[in-house]
């Protein structure tokens, strides 16, 4: 499950640190894993507790404290939509059930073909750009109003070959 490739991954991390901090670099760990599996599993906890020289369970409340830690499969499209109140004001929730229409799927679930994952999520952070989500933590979408999230839904249908 962790490939040495993803293990020489850590390292790089942990060289950042002090020998004796090498700890810091869990949530860097974390990343990487969630970048090759597409989520964080307990048995994937457990290898960063060891390689780290870390309790399992203090690995365990950094995945469960942040959020953009997935702790189960998700869709190839994460896509975490802001409801905090700047973008609640500017139609969040409206945004969130129209994609939950157009997907077919309500806030936590994924699509049958596994391409959608759909999540509420706290601020992002770009509350002059209400509302705004997030698809795969890595990609901003400012202005998401129904329009905008029929292209974006659509155009990575289309790059799927499933539109």
């Amino acid at each position: 499950m962790i490939t040495e490739a993803t293990k020489a991954r850590f390292a790089r991390e942990v060289a950042k640190y002090p020998a004796d901090q090498k700890r810091s670099a869990v949530m860097a760990c974390l990343s990487i894993v969630q970048q090759e599996q597409g989520w964080v599993s307990q048995e994937s906890e457990a290898v960063i507790a060891e390689y780290l020289g870390m309790s399992q369970v203090a690995v365990h409340e950094v995945t469960t404290f942040y959020d953009m830690y997935n702790q189960h499969p998700v869709g190839k499209y994460k896509l975490d939509v802001c409801t905090n109140l700047p973008c609640l004001l500017r139609n969040g929730y409206e945004a969130l059930a129209h994609l939950e229409q157009k997907l077919g799927i309500k806030m936590g679930e994924t699509t049958d073909d596994g391409l959608f994952t759909l999540q509420q999520c706290e601020c992002l952070g770009s509350c002059a750009d209400a509302p705004v989500m997030l698809v795969n933590d890595r990609n901003m979408c400012s202005f998401m109003e129904n329009e905008r999230l029929d292209e974006l839904i659509d155009g990575l249908r289309a790059a799927e070959g499933k539109a």
